[in-house]
């Protein structure tokens, strides 16, 4: 018979010691976190994603000409939309009253491409990372689907979490990230 022994995180670093993994049971199966005793605080997350593609691609969204119309609205709205839906999407997320998702999308020639950057926020009782990352990669993965037709070699990178703050853990800031 297997033995269902909790886990622990492997990894961490002096900011962030090692600690168990939380949608683990004592029996090692996936379960849902209680929140419900958690206090409620503003919570807000933000996170990034890029899109690389060719110049003339970028160009293309640019100049708004791409063949399926204006990349970056349907691409900000997507992000947002998904983020409202993230309990749907990863399994053992709580369903969450947000009271702000931006989506922020910018050309980047230097890359050449387009970055992504999310906000989520809410006042409550579990944080709001994975909203923020949905966002982001949804927002990237929608670039991708409105301009595979010019351009099938973009790639969707970078996605991770830039920063969030709220609830027992405090404020996270990614190194190097102001």
């Amino acid at each position: 018979m297997k033995s269902h022994r909790r886990p622990a995180f492997e990894g961490g670093t002096e900011e962030a010691p090692l600690k168990e993994l939380s949608h683990l049971d004592e029996r090692g199966r996936a379960a849902m976190v209680d929140v419900g005793a958690k206090d409620e605080t503003e919570r807000v997350a933000r996170a990034e994603a890029a899109v690389v593609m060719a110049a003339a691609t970028l160009a293309i969204i640019v100049d708004e000409a791409a063949p399926k119309g204006d990349v970056i609205a349907v691409a900000r709205l997507a992000g947002i939309m998904a983020a409202k839906r993230t309990h749907e999407l990863i399994p053992l997320c709580h369903q969450l009253n947000l009271t702000k998702v931006a989506v922020d999308i910018e050309a980047d020639e230097a890359l050449p491409g387009l970055r992504i950057t999310t906000e989520a926020r809410l006042r409550g009782r579990t944080g709001v990372e994975m909203e923020a990352l949905v966002a982001a990669s949804v927002a990237a993965l929608t670039v991708y689907d409105m301009c595979k037709a010019v351009d099938r070699g973009m790639e969707v990178t970078g996605v991770r979490l830039l920063e969030k703050s709220g609830g027992r853990s405090g404020h996270w800031t990614r190194e190097g990230e102001a």
